[in-house]
């Protein structure tokens, strides 16, 4: 029996599939930077789930200025949107989602998101998904550079939909999303993940379910 009060979303990797696109993004910036593609090494131990900023300076050999990281973080993300945009056919939130999406506001079970996109994308995305059909999008939690992590984000989410964390179901697919739900203080972890994995992360602390997709 489901026992929450509140719902929290990730967004990337958790209701939308969009790894690739994020892949070819950096391959981009790579490219210009260096003049050479990124290896899967580098993904795996370097690039994924860190910040833009650390990427950036990765790539510069740790001597990009701000403006240089302000200007190549903001480069990535033009090129994000732009091949999302190309790739119509996969461009549509996880399955099942709108229909939990209906299901929590006709029992009124107050939700929203917390992603560590910035608002650019925070706006693509509502537009392309029509978010604004479920959530209202001036609660929606973004990186606008006042975060000190998830965790702070996570927390301002619970805040805002005006449940205690204790009482809140988080939806994450990372590891480090998965990390910091738990520090956030929530105990109701569900993951997103490839079938393979499931087994692996159920033993990570505060997880209670792992799951494909959100038909259930």
């Amino acid at each position: 029996m489901e026992t929450y009060e509140g719902v929290i979303f990730d967004f990337n990797g958790t209701l939308f599939f969009d790894d690739d696109k994020h892949v070819l993004a950096w391959g981009e910036i790579s490219r210009l930077l260096r003049g050479r593609d990124i290896t899967d090494e580098e993904l795996h131990t370097k690039l994924n789930g860190t910040p833009n900023i650390m990427n950036i300076q990765y790539m510069m050999d740790g001597k990009a200025t701000e403006e240089e990281q302000d200007r190549y973080s903001q480069l990535k993300e033009e090129y994000y949107r732009r091949f999302c945009r190309e790739d119509q056919e996969h461009l549509h939130l996880v399955s099942g989602a709108e229909r939990y999406f209906d299901y929590l506001k006709q029992h009124k079970i107050p939700f929203t998101i917390a992603s560590a996109s910035i608002k650019e994308n925070i706006d693509f995305f509502i537009e392309s998904f029509r978010l604004d059909r479920w959530f209202e999008p001036s609660e929606i939690i973004y990186d606008d550079g006042t975060y000190e992590n998830k965790i702070a984000m996570f927390q301002k989410a619970a805040d805002l939909i005006g449940v205690d964390m204790g009482r809140i179901r988080i939806y994450e697919d990372s590891l480090s999303g998965i990390r910091s739900a738990y520090e956030a203080g929530c105990r109701d972890i569900a993951v997103i993940c490839p079938k393979e994995k499931e087994e692996e992360l159920r033993k990570y602390p505060g997880v209670t379910k792992t799951m494909r997709d959100f038909l259930f």
